[in-house]
């Protein structure tokens, strides 16, 4: 294939994998967040922030499997973009953690931004979308 005679079907592609790396990613931290359901409220993890990662077990895999199957990919990708949003401010707000730490919000950052184009790029034309 010729990139440069072929540059529509390049970018459906690299719209494709976009889309499946960000979903990947989105559904195993998802489903790692499973354990949450199975502890306790604590003083290192109250209530509240524990029902908040019991919430994010459920919608990144389900933000997650959209993304890969390109389905609501724009709502999907809005979702996303807001739970990211959420962990740069609890990261650097809150937890203080800079940019460039290794534990901090740089990989959000880029989760945030990957989100935010799909939005504005869509969901490409390989997608379960189409079927209908």
């Amino acid at each position: 294939m010729n990139p440069i005679a072929e540059p529509n079907q390049i970018n459906q592609w690299g719209v494709f994998v976009l889309r499946l790396g960000i979903g990947v990613v989105f559904l195993l931290h998802g489903i790692s967040k499973r354990k949450f359901w199975a502890m306790q409220p604590s003083e290192q993890l109250p209530l509240r922030m524990l029902s908040i990662l019991r919430l994010l077990s459920i919608a990144e895999p389900l933000g997650g499997a959209a993304m890969i199957t390109g389905f609501l990919t724009w709502w999907a990708s809005l979702g996303l973009a807001i739970i990211m949003g959420g962990a740069i401010q609890l990261k650097a707000l809150k937890m203080h953690k800079k940019f460039t730490d290794p534990d901090g919000w740089g990989y959000d950052f880029i989760l945030l931004i990957a989100s935010i184009a799909l939005m504005f790029i869509g969901s490409g034309p390989l997608t379960v979308e189409r079927l209908f």
